[in-house]
């Protein structure tokens, strides 16, 4: 098999990178191309569980669903989890190693660039073609040495690379000729065309400036890709704000924007379902009277649970369990709900111990080795089937779990209390399955939740998006660039 990879970098953080693997990834499949999607190094707190038990960035999980594969950790060999302002946890081929500060990592970009090429190695045995992302930019100059993420890469396996900007933050042409300008002249021949992402307008208004960027740079711009309103694809790590909310009698729900909140995503088919009005509180702002309060997964849970202390929250749970309102905490917001959590070995930070909200008679003690799985069973509420995945580091004991949330396979999960208000789980994902949504909206209070299917709703959009790809990009370039032919076998 002759594998072809083309690497697609950014200009900057969110100019459109995962978009763009996303629907090239989906236009290549379609074509009866064996196609998979890579990210060498991945900084982000939304992961997923993979098919060999491990995790990588949810981003790379779509994008596998994308090319209709099962996420593999190979897709995303180093994934980097922060905790801290200067440190991460440090996770090769799916499995924590440890954490580092951005110096100690900085020594150890050499052993993870072998992960990271043996990685690659191993899927261009397998597939076709590969579509990679980078991470952040190129010319972020004090990180080029050693760089495993961007151009080092790219040298490393000999890739072409096209570099998208996006217009909707202002400056595009300067982000594409000052990226350009940064890089060594290697580099700079190595990039093969140019995107511009998220424009909104006229292109007859944008030809001059498209003229000019080819005549000044001698590379061409392969496509305009258009903005398109109301598409949805789970954000690699950046905390969405936006809802969307077309009942004035929606059920109201609030989740605390905690300063490590992690696999955010799990509360997008929430945030886009029209019969509920969904908000993240962040810090010192009012927190308003709702009817579900759901405590998010946390990367550090104890320093997230002093932050609950800080704003407030324990007093609002207090008032909001007063007046009959209902309380989810998922992972570390289940483990928040009970008497205590230790960590004595220092995993999320300072070892020691923490006093948690105490609505449950339980306590949990963090581990080096990570709970990672993917799950199904059925809700203890009403029988509804659910699917979910954990990623954890706590285990959690107490006479709380013996009325479980949820019932897996002979196992339990979870918490409920004697009086039905207050509920906790390991699950991550607990909302993607319709009937499970159904029935916890209703728990909260929504009489007739109409859930939408949220995997055929993420197969739409990704459709949606290769349609706009192979609407506006030149993809008998980017075929040739990559050497393929239509309806090419593996």
């Amino acid at each position: 098999m002759i594998n072809n990879t083309l690497m697609i970098q950014g200009t900057t953080s969110d100019a459109g990178k995962s978009t763009l693997v996303t629907g090239l990834c989906r236009v290549l499949k379609r074509k009866g191309i064996s196609v998979v999607p890579f990210k060498p190094q991945n900084m982000a707190l939304n992961s997923a569980v993979t098919i060999d038990g491990g995790e990588i960035g949810r981003a790379q999980a779509v994008q596998a669903q994308a090319c209709g594969l099962e996420a593999h950790t190979d897709m995303n060999p180093v994934l980097l989890k922060p905790n801290s302002d200067t440190g991460a946890q440090v996770i090769i081929h799916g499995k924590a190693l440890r954490d580092m500060e951005a110096s100690t990592f900085h020594d150890y970009k050499t052993t993870a660039m072998a992960a990271v090429l043996e990685s690659h190695q191993r899927l261009s045995q397998q597939y076709q073609t590969i579509i990679v992302e980078g991470a952040g930019s190129p010319a972020e100059i004090n990180l080029r040495d050693r760089d495993i993420a961007n151009m080092g890469f790219a040298e490393a396996v000999d890739c072409p690379v096209l570099l998208i900007a996006d217009i909707d933050k202002g400056g595009v042409f300067a982000h594409l000729t000052g990226t350009l300008a940064l890089l060594s002249e290697s580099e700079q021949d190595r990039i093969k065309g140019f995107i511009i992402n998220r424009f909104r307008g006229d292109i007859e208004l944008l030809n001059p400036g498209l003229d000019w960027l080819e005549n000044n740079t001698r590379k061409p711009v392969l496509g305009v890709l258009p903005y398109l309103q109301g598409l949805h694809l789970e954000a690699e790590d950046a905390l969405n704000l936006d809802s969307i909310v077309t009942d004035n009698n929606a059920l109201k729900i609030i989740v605390p924007a905690l300063p490590r909140i992690s696999n955010h995503t799990d509360f997008d088919p929430l945030r886009l379902h029209p019969k509920v009005d969904f908000q993240f509180i962040g810090p010192d702002q009012t927190i308003p009277d709702c009817d579900l309060v759901i405590l998010p997964g946390s990367k550090s849970v104890r320093a997230d649970l002093h932050w609950l202390y800080q704003q407030n929250w324990h007093r609002y749970l207090q008032r909001h369990l007063r007046y009959h309102g209902k309380v989810l905490g998922i992972c570390g917001g289940f483990q928040m709900l009970g008497h205590t959590i230790h960590d004595p070995l220092g995993i999320e930070g300072i070892s020691g111990s923490s006093d948690a909200l105490a609505y449950f008679e339980m306590e949990t003690v963090l581990h080096h080795d990570k709970q990672l799985h993917n799950k199904s069973g059925h809700l203890c509420l009403n029988h509804a089937r659910v699917t979910g995945y954990e990623i954890h580091a706590g285990i959690s004991t107490g006479i709380a779990l013996e009325r479980p949330a949820i019932m897996t396979n002979g196992q339990t999960d979870g918490a409920i209390s004697n009086d039905g208000q207050i509920m906790g789980t390991y699950f991550h994902g607990l909302f993607d399955q319709q009937s499970a949504c159904d029935a916890i909206l209703q728990w909260a209070g929504l009489e007739q939740p109409e859930s939408k299917n949220y995997f055929l709703l993420r197969e739409q959009s990704i459709d949606r998006l290769a349609d706009a790809v192979e609407q506006h990009l030149d993809i008998n370039a980017i075929m040739e660039m990559l050497q393929i032919q239509e309806n090419s076998t593996v």
